[in-house]
């Protein structure tokens, strides 16, 4: 499978798009903020703007691994696990760790991407795509995310907008 060169996040449709070469070939039901659209620290929102993978953490961990502050704790996701801290915000199996691209709207002083570690990361199975429900970052299913990660070189350009996909991109995925 070809690098992807673009990554659109649809908060509309709760939704990642994949494209290499202006051409749509992934499409991944994501989870973004409960709070919605929103670029300043402390909000609990998905930044909206260009950003770029600023780093890819987590290459080689097992799949479920639970990582916390960008390290692998040990611990592998399991019912019990989440029984035993239910109220875990759980980051699992890897992340694509965003970095804002627009000065003043998602990079730099109080509304920095980055610096508000906004993640595309995994969660447990039991959690919905389609609903948004996290704290900020983007969530996938880890399977997803498996695949995502191997495909999307550091520095990737990432959309993340309130825009539903454009219908010429939902008729050629391939």
């Amino acid at each position: 499978m070809p690098d992807l060169d673009f990554l659109h996040i649809s908060l509309a449709d709760q939704c990642l798009y994949g494209f290499a070469h202006g051409v749509l070939l992934l499409r991944l039901p994501i989870s973004t903020a409960r709070n919605g659209a929103g670029e300043r620290k402390g909000s609990g929102c998905t930044p909206r703007g260009l950003h770029q993978v600023r780093a890819r953490i987590g290459s080689g961990l097992p799949q479920g691994a639970v990582l916390s502050s960008r390290r692998w704790t040990g611990e592998v996701w399991s019912p019990a696990l989440q029984a035993q801290f239910p109220d875990r915000d759980w980051i699992l199996t890897r992340i694509l760790w965003l970095s804002g691209c627009e000065p003043g709207y998602n990079r730099l002083g109080p509304v920095d991407t980055f610096q508000r570690y906004i993640y595309l990361h995994g969660t447990p199975d039991t959690e919905p795509m389609g609903i948004a429900l996290s704290h900020g970052c983007v969530r996938l299913r880890n399977d997803d995310l498996l695949a995502l990660f191997d495909r999307v070189p550091a520095h990737c350009p990432v959309r993340i907008d309130e825009a539903a996909c454009p219908h010429w991109a939902s008729l050629n995925l391939q």
